[in-house]
């Protein structure tokens, strides 16, 4: 398995470390979260940003109903 490291000062070491120990799981699948948690949230924000601007290029709404209507509940 690949190794990686980070560099951090010793408060952020104690704080992570800390954290970590509250949680139960290691440093390695705390960052590995954080990081993961971040990439997923900009993934959403740029499906956000271009959904918004298909919308204003073309604000039609559909009721709920014929919402739920079309996908059968």
């Amino acid at each position: 398995m690949p190794v990686a490291s980070v560099r951090m000062t010793e408060e952020e070491n104690g704080l992570i470390r800390g954290y970590c120990s509250v949680h139960g799981i290691s440093v390695s699948e705390a960052m590995k979260r954080a990081l993961l948690e971040r990439i997923e949230d900009e993934l959403d924000l740029i499906a956000y940003e271009e959904a918004e601007k298909k919308y204003l290029e073309n604000p039609t709404t559909v009721p709920w109903d014929e919402v739920k209507k079309k996908i059968g509940l």
